[in-house]
């Protein structure tokens, strides 16, 4: 037993014995793939060949070191969706489904990373890229984050984490202490999963902010770049994150003096979200990496202003943070699926095999010479008319739809090649009609649908020319009752201002005091023997009454 414990301690210090061990004593070979980076203190692994068997010595080694500076598990099997038609119809062909996602060993491998990281010093480099991982290998995993002591860089690309699984990871990211990257290209992320990473800056930022003051105590000077926390965040292929995670980014962006690279590529920004960036821009002068590029709702006269400010900030930066390269048509080659063989049947001659796939070569038979010069000649279309014209509509679907296909012909007593030949215009019928069949149909569906969209836009149209008649004839009513009130209202004003005057008791006073006044000069004049001249100025007899009691008929009566 003490011996097994010496052994176990010794393997601890050496992975690769450590694995050799196991596979010993569970009598399988070790794998070449672990021996290939480990002179450099890393193990990177593409595990979509591993065989469930050889899981078990591989992930006990994981477990129990503490010498690897990185770890590197890679499965290509959710991107390896090819573009040709042979590809995207799993009817015919069949696909090799890898160990890790048929039997369930994301989990064991997490738990696996976790046990790691808990004990080891040395471990700088993590990346988990393209596996399933489920809710609860990601507990597994955000403990051993929260107990790792070394980690500076944490990669998850193109791993469907989603903004749940985001958020798991972020609660043990703002308390870490040594982590200074994070990549998440590629995991399904929404505006949500920013405003969870936008959470954990702020975070980080108050927390820096106290101990800059506490270091700027008795006049000494803070230093920014040896404090704790993140310093590149990268988020690329994530369409869904949108104007409102870059707002998101922007509010933290303004006040941080930490952050120093940020990749927002193929993120689906516009250029709304592109100013609220320029705008943190401003005040921001430590972010000497944002990448917007493959964002094609951005403008280019915004996309210059933005990288013209970014510049500014890393003219005095440090190169360590650097813009990262597009990938380029030579990694995608790489992924480029196998010949795949049917063997139709034997012959007397020989067997028949098709080989089906894109060969960038042609093969070449012996005895013949090489004709490399014929496979990049390309012949000049024909002209309309003329014998064997194609349009250039059914050219360009032909190159879709086709798949070249080689025969050849193996003899079944010797090893020698009978006949090669790259027949071009030879397919797979079955698949070719499939393929015809479903564009014709997928036509067909979408000119339905353009026909329907066509027809709702013309009855919007109609409906929108009848609102506008309908809102001028309300205008033109509401303009004849607006001056008809006004027309109302005045007659009513001016009725109440004379009714106001008659039934003023003062005005009703001094009328009458008047009245009673020119009878009292009248009964002067009576008195003064002066009646005729009454008489001749119309002024009745009668009307000379009592004093207070006079009457007005004569005068009233007469025009």
């Amino acid at each position: 037993m003490i011996e097994s414990v010496k052994l176990r301690r010794q393997c601890m210090l050496d992975f690769y014995s450590h694995y050799e061990h196991l596979c010993e004593r569970q009598g399988s070979v070790p794998l070449k793939a672990v021996k290939a980076n480990l002179s450099q203190g890393a193990l990177d692994l593409v595990v979509d060949n591993i065989k469930a068997t050889d899981w078990a010595p591989l992930l006990n080694a994981i477990k129990h070191d503490k010498t690897l500076t990185s770890i590197g598990i890679r499965s290509f099997h959710q991107h390896s969706l090819e573009e040709s038609g042979v590809e995207r119809y799993k009817t015919y062909f069949k696909r090799t489904i890898p160990s890790i996602p048929a039997k369930d060993l994301a989990g064991q491998l997490c738990k696996a990373v976790k046990s790691c990281l808990s004990i080891s010093d040395a471990l700088k480099n993590l990346e988990l890229q393209g596996l399933l991982l489920r809710e609860k290998d990601l507990i597994h995993l955000t403990k051993g984050l929260a107990a790792a002591s070394s980690l500076e860089s944490v990669s998850l690309a193109h791993s469907p984490i989603g903004d749940g699984g985001l958020e798991l990871i972020c609660q043990s990211l703002k308390n870490s202490a040594a982590i200074r990257s994070v990549n998440f290209t590629g995991c399904s992320l929404t505006w949500r999963g920013a405003e969870h990473i936008a959470n954990v800056l702020k975070h980080q930022a108050m927390r820096r902010h106290s101990e800059a003051w506490a270091e700027s105590l008795r006049y000494r000077r803070p230093d920014l770049e040896y404090m704790t926390g993140l310093r590149r965040i990268t988020l690329n292929c994530n369409v869904l994150v949108g104007d409102r995670g870059a707002s998101a980014f922007a509010d933290c962006l303004g006040e941080d003096l930490w952050l120093k690279a940020l990749d927002l590529q193929q993120c689906g920004i516009s250029n709304e979200g592109a100013r609220s960036l320029l705008d943190a821009l401003q005040t921001n002068t430590t972010l000497v990496v944002l990448d917007l590029r493959k964002n094609p709702l951005i403008g280019h006269v915004m996309m210059k202003n933005i990288m013209e400010r970014v510049l500014m900030n890393g003219n005095s930066a440090n190169s360590e943070y650097k813009w990262l390269t597009s990938p380029s048509s030579k990694d995608a080659l790489k992924t480029r699926p196998k010949k795949r063989t049917i063997v139709l049947g034997s012959g007397r001659k020989g067997k028949a095999t098709i080989r089906i796939g894109l060969s960038s070569k042609k093969s070449i038979s012996p005895g013949k010479k090489n004709t490399s010069v014929k496979d990049s000649y390309s012949p000049k279309p024909l002209p309309p008319g003329t014998k064997g014209f194609l349009p250039w509509r059914t050219a360009e679907r032909a190159k879709r739809v086709s798949v070249p296909v080689k025969v050849t012909l193996e003899s079944a007593s010797s090893s020698e090649t009978e006949g090669t030949e790259d027949l071009d215009d030879i397919h797979h019928p079955v698949l070719a009609k499939s393929l015809d069949k479903i564009s014709v149909t997928q036509y067909q569906q979408l000119q339905l649908k353009l026909e329907e969209c066509m027809e709702k836009l013309k009855e919007e149209q109609r409906a929108r020319v009848k609102a506008e008649e309908r809102i001028m004839e309300l205008e033109i009513e509401n303009a004849r009752l607006r001056n008809i009130n006004i027309s109302q209202s005045e007659v009513l004003h001016a009725q109440s201002v004379t009714s106001m005057i008659l039934e003023d008791e003062g005005v009703l006073g001094s009328i009458e005091n008047s009245f009673q006044k020119f009878h009292a000069f009248l009964d002067l004049l009576k008195d003064a023997g002066l009646g005729q001249l009454a008489v001749l100025a119309g002024i009745d007899q009668s009307d000379f009454g009592l004093w207070g009691h006079a009457q007005m008929s004569s005068i009233l009566g007469k025009p």
